[in-house]
């Protein structure tokens, strides 16, 4: 099933522990994946080991709150072996904050405590990779994650990690059902949209066969590459349909300028950006003059 809905935890864990995930989620995936080796990075209150080793399934622990730190240590080496199945269950984002408030005291490198969004892509992006080096060819590595609605402001983490991983190795988008979380007790005058009710269970299977790490490098750069071009693409496209389908590149320069200033702000070269994305999609434009295009027919 690719939808889970569990209104029960469990008895696994601590329940007093903030954004715990139910058991049952945990014994649903262990039983279609069956892992021999089972890995939790951010285990937390420890829910997906005690169900994995009620299951008799060899499994490893580790968190912040623990000493493992994700971003800078190898799950790999601190676990000894590499893992069928390594599943994380990161925070989401500054929605509730770890260390220094359900733990500890605040550390630098807890994802909760991200500078931006920005900041939290990138650091989940350097824990997917961790776990991606700590899973064995053929086996599953991912994560549960939940989008959220900040200040009017849809984000979703789980559209981005699968923006940031390698599009080839994704094996499986679950939709997880939200039960018992605080929103649900409180209200919120004037939101028109449905509140975020659901999360996400993201599984990537690492390939067989293992390329160097700076291949998979090198892979991930050229699809983000691969990406952005087609984003240019688009962006060029719009605005020549929005001109008629014909325009001069002045005035091409000038809706682009109007409308997309956050690439402006990104690319100080973009006009020439522009003109490589006419000149390097001739299916796409067809030049008419000198400094006049049209879409391509």
């Amino acid at each position: 099933m690719s939808v889970l809905s569990f209104p029960e935890r469990g008895p696994w864990g601590d329940p007093k522990w903030r954004g715990n995930c139910s058991g049952y989620i945990y014994k649903s995936l262990f039983e279609q994946l069956r892992p021999k080796v089972f890995v939790d990075p951010m285990c937390g209150s420890g829910t997906s080991i005690e169900v994995a080793r009620e299951m008799h399934i060899e499994a490893y622990g580790l968190d912040l709150h623990q000493g493992h730190n994700i971003l800078r240590d190898s799950i790999l080496l601190a676990v000894g072996k590499p893992a069928d199945l390594c599943l994380s269950h990161p925070p989401y984002g500054d929605m509730v904050v770890y260390s220094g408030e359900v733990w500890g005291t605040p550390h630098a490198d807890d994802l909760s405590r991200c500078n931006s969004e920005d900041d939290f892509h990138e650091k989940l992006h350097i824990a997917l990779l961790n776990q991606r080096d700590a899973t064995k060819p053929g086996g599953y590595y991912g994560t549960i994650i939940g989008d959220k609605r900040s200040k009017g402001t849809y984000v979703s983490y789980q559209a981005e990690a699968i923006a940031r991983m390698p599009a080839s190795e994704l094996a499986a988008v679950l939709i997880k059902h939200q039960h018992n979380v605080m929103s649900n007790s409180r209200s919120y005058p004037g939101m028109k949209l449905p509140r975020v009710s659901h999360e996400f269970i993201l599984l990537w299977r690492r390939p067989e066969v293992i390329t160097s790490f700076l291949s998979d490098l090198a892979g991930m750069a050229k699809q983000q590459s691969a990406r952005l071009t087609s984003t240019w693409k688009a962006l060029v496209r719009t605005v020549l349909v929005s001109l008629g389908g014909q325009a001069s590149l002045s005035q091409i320069y000038e809706k682009v300028a109007k409308n997309a200033p956050e690439r402006l702000a990104a690319n100080p070269h973009w006009q020439a950006k522009v003109r490589q994305t006419l000149n390097q999609n001739q299916s796409f434009f067809a030049p008419i003059e000198r400094g006049v295009w049209s879409l391509a027919s």
